[in-house]
């Protein structure tokens, strides 16, 4: 009888259900992925939401990366039931928009859909996506192709929301209420999210260990996701997962 749980992915902010097939490290285990609804503008709402998605599951792994990672934490501070570990990357505990011109695209977003968001706004939050190892990976990334994975998946309302998910959200006080083993993965350069997130997480959640992977940017689920699944499966090996 199998008694792993099923590894859930929760996306990140462009929302779309990972391509389970490039976990190359974890195929063999039990996963399942989702896409985020478009109309949800409050995280407690979305962690409403991914509770539901796992209700039939008897044990599960939550596995969030960067927008994902902070969904996860609003539903492990819950102490779910059938919740047994933690995977969070690239993630943070509260708001990562701290640069002035960051916040003034996120107040301007709302009004400007059509032409604006996908030429300007998808193209400066791409730019702060980005990183120099992001060539060098499995899968080698860049700015044209977070742009153009945004275009596809990301409607404008959508981005919105999720924007104003994150403006007042703030888990670093809720963070002791974590009880599972958690992994917080970390991208060596990740202009986007910052050390300190990590180091917020690491400090908050109770037992977490953190794995710094190098030569890595904020996008390395999706440029380096051997490397990334690999770092999983020894975490899982090594919660006995």
């Amino acid at each position: 009888m199998n008694t792993e749980p099923t590894l859930v992915m929760i996306p990140c902010f462009a929302g779309a259900p990972w391509q389970l097939d490039q976990l190359t490290c974890l195929q063999g285990r039990a996963m399942r992925t989702l896409r985020l609804p478009d109309g949800v503008s409050e995280l407690e709402t979305l962690a409403d939401f991914i509770v539901d998605q796992v209700k039939d599951l008897d044990s599960y792994v939550l596995i969030g990366d960067s927008y994902g990672a902070v969904s996860s934490i609003a539903v492990a501070t819950r102490q779910p039931k059938g919740l047994k570990g933690l995977v969070i990357s690239g993630g943070f505990a509260k708001s990562p928009i701290t640069s002035p011109l960051l916040k003034t695209l996120a107040a301007l977003a709302p009004f400007f859909p059509g032409p604006f968001y996908r030429q300007t706004t998808l193209r400066v939050h791409a730019a702060q996506l980005a990183s120099s190892f992001d060539k060098e990976g499995e899968i080698p990334w860049s700015t044209r192709k977070s742009r153009a994975f945004f275009i596809k998946e990301t409607p404008h309302n959508a981005y919105v929301n999720r924007l104003r998910s994150i403006e007042k959200a703030d888990y670093t006080a809720r963070l002791k209420k974590i009880n599972v083993p958690a992994l917080i993965l970390t991208p060596e350069d990740d202009k986007l999210i910052g050390k300190e997130a990590a180091g917020t997480l690491l400090n908050g959640i109770k037992g977490s260990q953190e794995v710094i992977m190098p030569r890595t940017g904020h996008m390395f689920r999706f440029s380096h996701p051997g490397a990334y699944s690999l770092e999983i499966r020894r975490f899982l090996e090594r919660a006995s997962l």
